[in-house]
């Protein structure tokens, strides 16, 4: 081959390889670019989308009919094909996406508006969140805003609980306490902190502090009723302290035995009834004057992890993806009137009514998102999401509610307008 030969052949390879740079022969997104760590310029691979040759797959939820009807068919499930809809119709798709981006999440997504997943911590209308409180570093186990005070008080199972100003959302102090901690509540200026083998108490007012011993394991749920503290636990047993009138002390009442897995969700309704959801994937109802266990529901194929009071009915939720509406049959006893199927398991329930008085159940499910549903209808009016599953919501004055998931990230959030608690 002759020089002028190898030069023709020289300067027909350096346009291709131009070519290839500007995208014009290589139809390939570079994956580092992707990543955001591509270091070559020029790269010989595409530094934008390119164009699909098929159209992409779409979302589960994003055409899902059983999500249309929860939306009150706010979007028509079109069998028109990509190209013959509207550009109105395929922006009303995209809005209903109930998917968020975890590369988002982490901070580096490069796709931007491109990208097919949710940028945003939750989907839907009439609330929005007001801060996130970053400090805890395993999963939440607790919230509670004792009465009198402008403080908000979280646990988790990095054995520590933490106190947050309302007024600033920041954190003023850190307990760090022998045990890891499974639950928080607080009645009037008490605080009471579930730990292994143990319930230690302390007044905010007057800093008072005691330890409540008698539970086997980890408490996992407690309910203060009627001044009697109930505590679930590992082993399957409710304790009951009541208060005495001459030493002022709590003092232990009942030890309330029959479930055979550990108690991990406990809440009082009407008629001075107690209700508990077991790992044995069964709820038991008490009578609170005699402790005395008058009912066993069993419906639940997995653990009853939420039970929760609302109007006359009785909601539970379980690992075994369902929700389950119970309520009183003519002859006394109780059974279920609804089960509402999810995809994942259900973690927390919750109930609050809106700026019209309208019910809200707010449902933590295993996909490490929250929705809220319209009562009784189970109509989505929209989705929270977090970095992992949430453990733990609890409602606040004033339309606010607050939400712990298991990497310790709390959120606060608020409804539209005014709103009331149901229960939780």
């Amino acid at each position: 081959m002759d020089v002028k030969a190898a030069r023709g052949v020289s300067e027909r390879a350096q346009r291709s390889v131009c070519d290839r740079v500007r995208g014009g022969t290589v139809n390939n997104v570079c994956s580092y670019w992707l990543a955001g760590r591509c270091t070559r310029n020029p790269c010989r691979f595409l530094h934008m989308e390119s164009p699909p040759s098929k159209p992409p797959k779409q979302s589960q939820y994003r055409h899902s009919n059983t999500w249309h009807r929860s939306s009150n068919n706010s979007v028509k499930n079109s069998s028109a094909s990509p190209g013959e809809r509207s550009g109105s119709e395929c922006k009303m798709a995209k809005k209903t996406q109930t998917t968020v981006c975890q590369y988002w999440i982490l901070g580096n997504c490069v796709r931007g508006e491109k990208c097919e997943h949710l940028h945003s911590w939750f989907c839907g209308n009439g609330f929005s969140m007001v801060a996130k409180l970053e400090g805890h570093t395993k999963a939440v186990t607790g919230i509670t805003l004792p009465s009198g005070s402008d403080k908000l008080y979280t646990s988790c199972k990095d054995k520590t609980v933490r106190v947050w100003d309302c007024n600033t959302c920041q954190c003023v102090d850190v307990v760090n306490l022998l045990g890891e901690i499974g639950s928080l509540i607080s009645e009037g200026p008490w605080v009471f902190v579930g730990l292994p083998n143990a319930v230690k108490a302390w007044n905010i007012q007057t800093q008072a502090e005691l330890t409540l011993s008698g539970p086997v394991g980890q408490v996992y749920t407690m309910v203060v009723d009627n001044g009697v503290l109930f505590a679930g636990t590992r082993d399957g047993t409710i304790l009951a302290w009541k208060s005495s009138s001459q030493t002022n002390c709590p003092e232990l009442a009942a030890s309330m035995k029959g479930h055979s897995g550990g108690v991990v969700s406990l809440v009082t309704g009407a008629n001075n009834r107690l209700y508990s959801g077991s790992m044995d994937h069964t709820i038991r109802v008490w009578d609170c004057n005699t402790f005395e266990c008058i009912h066993t529901l069993n419906g639940h194929t997995d653990v009853v992890m939420s039970v929760l009071c609302w109007d006359s009915y009785l909601l539970s939720c379980s690992l075994d993806g369902t929700i389950k509406v119970w309520c009183a049959t003519e002859d006394g006893g109780i059974e279920v009137c609804y089960t509402h199927k999810e995809e994942h398991g259900v973690l927390a329930l919750c109930g609050i009514h809106d700026a019209e008085a309208k019910p809200i159940l707010l449902c933590s499910c295993n996909d490490s998102s929250v929705r809220l549903y319209d009562l009784p209808s189970f109509a989505e009016r929209g989705r929270l999401f977090a970095k992992r599953e949430v453990r733990l919501i609890q409602i606040g004055p004033a339309g606010l509610f607050f939400t712990g998931d298991a990497t310790g990230q709390l959120a606060v959030w608020k409804l539209a307008g005014e709103a009331s608690e149901v229960s939780s």
